[in-house]
């Protein structure tokens, strides 16, 4: 009896064992959900927090969050043009005197009314376009007309005092209520019809014009993340400024460390840029987006190995480019993979990446884009600025001896921004820092480049360039450049009344004459209409460029990979690399009105994304390698818009 009751209780003993089991490795796999999926033990209650939990497709902070204050601020203003050669005239009465007047009188001016009735001067209305995240102390371009009622019949040769500008509205009854002052203005006027000789149908472009650079910031604008309203709270708004300060930080001049974005209410975060995407702050947006909002480093590691396939995908390989680079330093292993791939543009992604997480591995794919590809240049050469390496910056230097213009001035504009003072770049200062002069020893066609915004300078690619004679040209109203035939000295001349001649006598080389030119008075916009006279004249040895910048938005042939069809009968199709007005900030667009500004959209990548509408054009000729000259007028003709189909 006694044997039978153990065997009855040995039975019972193993099947619990058995149950006892069972329930431990169950429960060993609830344990390991949460470290798979990124749930916690405190988000069980959270409601609509939950809803965040990574799952097998990670949440992003983009798919939960809006920016505001991406879009340019028009800030307006009333100002003074001086200088003028008697094209000036008393304002008629209107809302713009009676401003004027005001702050003239605030300013303490004696005999207001008497210096606008003198012909010299002239009553403007000063307008800019303030685009995001600007910091006190930048510049901007300013435009400057002539009210319909003036008097007045050109800005040539004017001089704008010192105008402060911010928002405005008129509200009828109660005039014009004036907002925030976010910059002042100053600065020469470059007017649209600087090569002279202006025709009846060019008599219009007299009357408006623009300072390069002329305003100077005086308040930050703020750039902030909104919550959706399904998914606003206190606690998911400190979630998604704590995710952000894991990846982006920066420390402050006491050394502290900062993060790069502030939770301000429950829907509301403030964003700061971080210093290596400052001269690109649209991809730093989408880099923002693409952070996890949620991930454990279980889940981390699977989307990795997910992203690590997508690279190699031509139609995936972009977004997650930017979902790693949003990873942050671990993704750095992934995306070298990125550099094998069998095609470009997966290279260029994962190249792009890289350099934005300070890798140099990098440098030689974004090089060859830049060289090679015109759909991949502008992003290419942004990526290059910001590698602080010695081969990245010969890269640059390399890239400056191109036949494409805007190839060479994008290598320059890049190492300029990555370093101002870099010898090989350096400018010389005219006109107490009004404009630059930068000469360089490059090789191939000899090319001079003058800016019509942002930044006035003039770029010599060629450091011995020489004007042809003869030479007759002028600089402005007072400075005349001359030289006879067959003469090696070039006569610059400065001819003013009531005030006695001055003369400087120099060689015929183009920068020798530029500093002459300042050293008598020139300011830019004079320079640009001597060299603009001279290119008609065909003074030059090569040939001159405007605004010859990079553009986003082109189409790249993209080829199929069809591995039983040979690489020669491969088919291939247009993808449309970025949009066009979604340009590294690095590189001023031509059109800074608030409806084409620097604007990123919701759903463009860092490259953007590869949609293809019916407009197919790529936007890819070179006429002056066919040896045709564009008239510098047709700048100006077309509303001071770059015309880069002649520059790339």
């Amino acid at each position: 009896m006694r044997q039978s009751q153990w065997l009855q209780q040995v039975g019972r003993l193993a099947r619990n064992r058995a149950v006892w089991g069972m329930a431990c490795a169950s429960m060993a796999i609830m344990l390991m959900l949460p470290a798979v999926y990124g749930a916690d033990d405190d988000d069980a209650d959270d409601g609509p927090a939950s809803k965040f939990q990574t799952k097998v497709e990670t949440p992003l902070i983009g798919d939960y969050t809006t920016f505001a204050g991406l879009s340019p601020v028009v800030i307006e203003g009333v100002g003074l043009v001086v200088g003028l050669n008697g094209t000036g005239g008393d304002p008629a009465p209107s809302m713009y005197r009676t401003l004027l007047l005001e702050d003239m009188k605030k300013n303490k001016v004696e005999n207001p009314n008497k210096l606008l009735a003198d012909p010299n001067t002239a009553l403007v209305v000063v307008r800019a376009y303030l685009p995001p995240l600007m910091a006190k102390g930048e510049t901007i371009d300013v435009d400057v007309t002539l009210p319909e009622s003036a008097q007045a019949t050109s800005l040539a040769g004017g001089w704008l005092m010192r105008a402060r500008l911010g928002e405005q509205t008129f509200v009828p009854g109660r005039g014009v209520l004036e907002g925030h002052v976010f910059a002042s203005a100053v600065g020469p006027i470059l007017v649209g019809a600087v090569a002279g000789g202006a025709k009846k149908d060019e008599l219009a472009l007299l009357k408006k014009g623009r300072v390069l650079g002329g305003g100077t910031v005086v308040r930050e604008r703020e750039l902030s993340i909104y919550l959706s309203n399904e998914f606003r709270s206190v606690r998911n708004s400190t979630r998604i400024a704590e995710a952000i300060g894991r990846r982006f930080h920066d420390y402050n001049k006491h050394g502290i460390k900062e993060p790069m974005a502030t939770a301000k209410t429950d829907t509301k975060i403030v964003l700061k840029v971080h210093p290596r995407y400052k001269d690109n702050y649209p991809r730093y947006l989408q880099i923002i987006r693409h952070i996890a909002f949620r991930e454990t480093a279980v889940a981390q590691r699977v989307r990795l190995q997910a992203l690590a396939r997508d690279l190699l995908i031509p139609e995936k390989a972009e977004k997650a480019a930017l979902e790693l680079e949003a990873i942050g330093p671990s993704a750095i292993p992934t995306l070298k993979t990125g550099l094998k791939a069998p095609t470009t543009e997966c290279q260029f992604y994962a190249a792009c990446a890289l350099a934005y997480l300070d890798d140099d591995e990098c440098i030689p794919v974004l090089a060859a884009a830049a060289k090679d590809e015109p759909a991949f240049r502008v992003f290419a050469l942004a990526a290059l600025s910001t590698i602080d390496d010695a081969e990245a910056q010969l890269k640059l230097r390399e890239l400056m001896n191109e036949k494409s213009a805007e190839t060479r001035y994008g290598a320059f504009r890049a190492m300029w921004v990555a370093d101002k003072e870099e010898p090989f770049i350096r400018g010389i200062p005219l006109r107490n820092n009004q404009y630059y002069l930068h000469v360089l020893e490059t090789t191939g066609e000899p090319m001079v480049h003058v800016t019509m915004h942002t930044r006035p300078e003039v770029v010599l690619f060629g450091a011995r360039q020489e004007f042809a004679t003869p030479l007759y040209v002028s600089a402005g109203s007072h400075v005349m450049v001359t030289a006879p035939p067959g003469s090696q000295k070039v006569s610059v001349a400065r001819f003013e009344p009531g005030k006695p001649d001055q003369k400087r006598e120099v060689s015929l080389h183009v920068a020798e004459v530029i500093e002459a030119a300042a050293e008598l008075g020139a300011n830019y916009p004079d320079i640009v209409q001597m060299l603009a006279e001279a290119d008609r004249q065909h003074n030059f040895e090569g040939r001159m460029a405007l605004d010859a910048l990079p553009q986003a938005g082109r189409y790249y042939e993209r080829p199929e990979l069809d591995e039983g069809v040979p690489v020669a009968k491969r088919k291939s199709k247009k993808a449309r690399v970025g949009k066009a007005n979604y340009v590294p900030n690095l590189f001023p667009v031509g059109d800074t009105g608030a409806d084409s500004g620097n604007t990123p959209t919701e759903d463009a990548g860092g490259g953007g994304q590869a949609s293809v509408p019916s407009d197919t054009s790529a936007n890819e000729g070179d006429k002056y390698l066919k040896g045709e000259k564009p008239s510098i007028l047709k700048w100006f003709r077309s509303g001071g818009r770059a015309t880069n189909k002649d520059n790339e």
